[in-house]
């Protein structure tokens, strides 16, 4: 075991990822820890892998392109570090904000960079991120500040229990972030400025943002369902019996068999719910176990 695994996942980025290898290594000398840096490049067609192995990391390459989240999981079933880092190999992250990282990682079990406003980005991925964190924020029942953020620190215990949840795409830092706080585990967050990429964005608005939207939804109901299932069965429930007494009191109808199977769907979906609860509490024990 050593100290701190940087884990760097690179798709076409033979520009940038030599300077970012050797920032890296950079800071992390000047901490005097044991480290080691990982790039797994996620089957580039240009000269990523070479240029990441010339600056010292230690290089992974994938065959062909399994995505940005399949490159993590990579790096993090690899790494010897206790504490993993990982940023993004497109020059986004700076490498001088790790130390402040690791400084909360004697206290808390996951540290994220948490970008600020006066971050480099597009204003529509401002507003997506900002719809996301509320949206986890309800279903984590805590603030999120930043859930996109590929920017953190984590103990390799804890990354490598939920390993096997992270999706193979950009939406990785939704699920382990959720995963985790749902684990109960400990999580702070570290205002950083986010730097313009370099290059072209490997992100697309309406693919990647509808398939975000849909990991929030899936980690909420594999680690808290009754944060989805419960309002769902309430509005259903709500308009089943302000129908029927409409029709009552304004049509002067009967109650109708709409409002009827509103409040009977209600009903099932609160069920669904709770039983979901319970198969999301006996997973949650044996992930404790490590079954």
């Amino acid at each position: 075991m050593i100290d701190i695994s940087v884990i760097i996942p690179a798709y076409h980025e033979e520009k940038v990822i030599g300077p970012i290898v050797e920032n890296v290594r950079r800071v992390i000398d000047l901490t005097g820890k044991s480290y080691e840096v990982i790039v797994v490049d996620d089957g580039s067609g240009d000269e990523t892998a070479a240029a990441a192995k010339k600056a010292g990391a230690d290089v992974i390459s994938h065959p062909y392109n399994m995505g940005n989240g399949a490159a993590v999981k990579t790096g993090i079933r690899r790494a010897r570090g206790a504490i993993l880092v990982t940023l993004d190999g497109d020059g986004q992250h700076s490498p001088e904000d790790i130390p402040r990282l690791l400084e909360k990682m004697d206290r808390y079990d996951m540290a994220v960079g948490a970008r600020t406003g006066d971050s480099e980005s597009d204003i529509h991925r401002n507003m997506a991120n900002r719809i996301y964190n509320l949206f986890a924020s309800y279903i984590c029942n805590r603030k999120i500040q930043d859930l996109t953020s590929g920017f953190r620190a984590i103990k390799a215990d804890i990354a490598r229990r939920f390993v096997s949840l992270l999706p193979n795409t950009f939406s990785y830092p939704t699920t382990i972030t959720l995963a985790a706080i749902r684990g109960g585990y400990s999580l702070t967050y570290v205002p950083v400025k986010a730097n313009r990429r370099v290059g072209k964005s490997k992100i697309k608005l309406l693919r990647d943002g509808s398939r975000f939207f849909l990991i929030i939804v899936k980690i909420a109901t594999l680690f808290s369902p009754m944060r989805v299932f419960l309002p769902v069965s309430a509005v259903m429930f709500l308009l089943g019996v302000g129908y029927g007494l409409f029709r009552i009191l304004f049509l002067g109808g009967r109650y109708g068999p709409t409002s009827a199977m509103l409040i009977t769907m209600s009903v099932v979906v609160f069920m669904v719910g709770l039983v979901s609860e319970q198969v999301a509490q006996l997973h949650y024990n044996r992930s404790e176990r490590g079954d």
